[in-house]
């Protein structure tokens, strides 16, 4: 993804965040791992799941992207761990059945980065 021919970030997200997810999918190797995270900006990769925090004015504000991200979550039926605070909330994602971080996380990570944006 780092050629002269690939799209921007953003473009690269975008596409990411059209896939869907689908069932069994297999634990990322650590380079391909590498190359999803290197398109979702603030997004790291901790033990087995890739997490962000995103900021936020209020309360209200916090919660109106926790329920974006329950509706990405029910659509994919693919669930992240949330920690919700009055003007943050952490989103981790894994995939338990992988013991890691599949491709579904990465899609659902784009998906979550695009209600930020």
């Amino acid at each position: 993804m780092t050629d002269a021919s690939a799209g921007s970030p953003h473009d690269e997200r975008r596409t990411l965040a059209a896939l869907h997810c689908r069932p069994g999918a297999p634990q990322l190797a650590a380079d391909s791992l590498r190359d999803r995270l290197a398109q979702l900006p603030g997004w790291t990769h901790a033990g087995k799941r890739i997490e962000k925090t995103f900021r936020f004015a209020d309360y209200h504000r916090t919660m109106a992207f926790v329920n974006a991200v329950a509706a990405v979550a029910h659509a994919e039926d693919h669930h992240p761990d949330l920690a919700v605070h009055y003007d943050r909330c952490t989103v981790a994602w894994s995939t338990h059945d992988a013991y890691g971080v599949t491709l579904n996380d990465c899609i659902c990570a784009a998906r979550v980065e695009a209600l930020a944006a």
